[in-house]
């Protein structure tokens, strides 16, 4: 999904590299390796990719973009599988959970093995009798597989949100979005504070998120998406009204919102 996020963005003539994490994908563009990656981040179903924002902590690269992508899962097979004899379904752990009832419905007592991504599942069991794999119809038919069930996500309006990371910054679209990450302080009403700033500035928050701010214990870091770009007055004004009662606000990016 991935690959159809880069296309539907970048188009069909860009050129693209698959690599096995997201970790890769940061460091192929920190080290300039690659001009830009794209990195999910969001599903409507499942929630956040927690991958992905951890990636953000150590990064400096500026997320330059989103694209939304509805997701809607095949069901494949290959030329060598028996249908009835399936011990294994593949596919990534979020695209297992993404199709729990269809699979709790249809194959109970098969055994669901997570993989490193969609595409992989695809490619092994090319040479397999006794497995399927879960995957975009573009994996179907870069591996030549057979797609036995269609669209068997238990949500049919089931997105994904991406992000694409690069190392400029992107000026205003009329249409945007800013990311933040701030680090807060341990102490009561500490959110709070946060928050008040962007209220009073009137700006929408699309987004808020926590992780562990590791190696600290029971530490956190807030990732915020809001509406607007950190050009614009009244956001600059927000964030700059939260610097001294923080220990870090960094900017990830502003972007111009996705199209559906």
């Amino acid at each position: 999904y991935t690959h159809s996020a880069v296309l539907k963005h970048f188009g069909h003539d860009a050129v693209v590299r698959p690599l096995p994490t997201i970790d890769e994908v940061f460091r192929d563009v920190e080290a300039g390796s690659a001009h830009y990656g794209l990195v999910p981040v969001e599903n409507s179903s499942e929630g956040v990719v927690n991958h992905t924002l951890d990636c953000f902590k150590t990064s400096n690269l500026n997320v330059i973009g989103e694209v939304e992508l509805p997701i809607h899962h095949q069901f494949l097979i290959s030329e060598n599988t028996r249908k009835d004899s399936i011990k294994q379904i593949y596919a990534h752990q979020q695209t297992l959970a993404q199709c729990r009832k269809w699979l709790d419905a249809h194959y109970p007592g098969v055994e669901r093995v997570a993989l490193s991504s969609n595409a992989e599942a695809a490619r092994r069991i090319r040479n397999e009798w006794h497995s399927a794999a879960i995957a975009s119809e573009i994996a179907a038919s870069i591996y030549d597989l057979e797609i036995m069930h269609s669209n068997i996500e238990d949500n049919p309006e089931n997105t994904t949100r991406f992000l694409v990371i690069g190392r400029e910054k992107v000026p205003q679209s009329g249409n945007d979005k800013t990311s933040l990450l701030i680090s807060a302080h341990d102490r009561a009403g500490a959110l709070l504070e946060i928050l008040a700033p962007f209220a009073k500035h009137n700006i929408s928050l699309t987004s808020i998120e926590t992780r562990p701010a590791l190696p600290e214990k029971w530490a956190y870091v807030f990732f915020i998406d809001l509406e607007g770009h950190i050009e614009q007055e009244h956001v600059k004004a927000a964030i700059e009204e939260i610097r001294p009662l923080v220990k870090e606000v960094r900017v990830l990016g502003s972007y111009p919102a996705a199209v559906l």
